[in-house]
């Protein structure tokens, strides 16, 4: 693993995304507010159906940009786009401040499928469907949500390129994307984002984290709260957290919080209360804390 970033504090509570949106640097992430199952479960993560219960979700959204959160994020594939119809039912007209991003680029035949689609029209016509569900004339951050190995990544980034140019996206941003990736991406284009699989048990992201700290881009960690085993009574994450009077999800946080200015945790919950104790994660501070955590995640 790579050096972190270590401070007693979290360098900074807020970040200029693309240079101009300043956002609070603890998001939040819509997928599991869609129902997985259709029974409300949240089991297996389909991600297929609006929620059983779009009320409570709305309170959600709504009591998260009551509580400061600036970023809300979200995709088309999310419940085929009924995740972006919720957020604009919960926040339209978008108060100041607020962040809106979205993905495209996977396309959904059935309830356990996820398949990368980066034709450069249909990439264009996603952008539209989602600009009407959003109720927006643009897209604060538009993500790729996969690279398409069937079309030259240069077409695809081109795509979004394109709405940008057209003033329908403000920023561009990818998701699952290598350094050498991003790199050739931004000879197309622009690129104020990137989202990878990050968290205290899934670093294998380092480089890319620190690839764009040193560039100014931001990284949004996704499932940020997935820290297996270091969790376990008596590991690393158990033991800051009793000494800290926190929850292991709030030291999860707080690391992520440390490990780079420009890192943007993003989690997701359908509980106000989880909600509430995601976000006093912004207050924690690790201090010596943090060379205890590192230490324990390196046995």
């Amino acid at each position: 693993m790579t050096a972190t970033t270590n401070t007693a504090t979290p360098a900074g509570d807020t970040f200029f995304l693309g240079g101009d949106l300043p956002v609070r640097r603890l998001g939040l992430g819509t997928m599991r507010l869609t129902d997985a199952t259709g029974d409300g479960t949240q089991a297996g993560a389909r991600i297929w159906k609006a929620p059983a219960d779009p009320g409570s979700a709305i309170a959600v959204l709504r009591r998260a940009v009551d509580l400061g959160v600036q970023l809300v994020d979200t995709a088309d594939a999310y419940a085929l786009g009924g995740s972006e119809e919720l957020v604009a039912e919960a926040l339209h007209p978008y108060p100041e401040g607020v962040v809106i991003a979205t993905k495209v680029g996977n396309v959904r035949p059935s309830p356990t499928e996820w398949v990368p689609l980066g034709h450069p029209a249909y990439l264009k016509q996603q952008a539209e469907l989602s600009l009407r569900r959003l109720r927006v004339e643009a897209i604060d951050l538009l993500q790729l949500h996969r690279l398409d190995p069937a079309y030259p990544l240069a077409d695809q980034v081109g795509a979004l390129a394109e709405l940008r140019e057209q003033g329908k996206v403000r920023h561009i941003g990818l998701s699952e994307v290598t350094v050498d990736q991003l790199e050739q991406a931004r000879a197309v284009a622009p690129i104020s984002a990137v989202q990878n699989l990050y968290n205290l048990a899934a670093r294998d992201h380092d480089s890319v984290v620190d690839h764009t700290a040193a560039h100014g881009i931001a990284f949004i960690p996704f499932f940020p709260l997935a820290i297996g085993d270091h969790a376990r009574p008596g590991g690393p994450v158990d033991t800051v957290a009793r000494r800290l009077g926190a929850l292991p999800s709030q030291v999860a946080l707080a690391w992520l919080l440390h490990r780079a200015p420009n890192v943007l945790p993003i989690p997701g919950t359908t509980s106000i209360p989880h909600l509430e104790q995601n976000l006093g994660a912004a207050g924690l501070r690790l201090g010596d804390d943090l060379a205890a955590l590192e230490a324990g995640l390196e046995r």
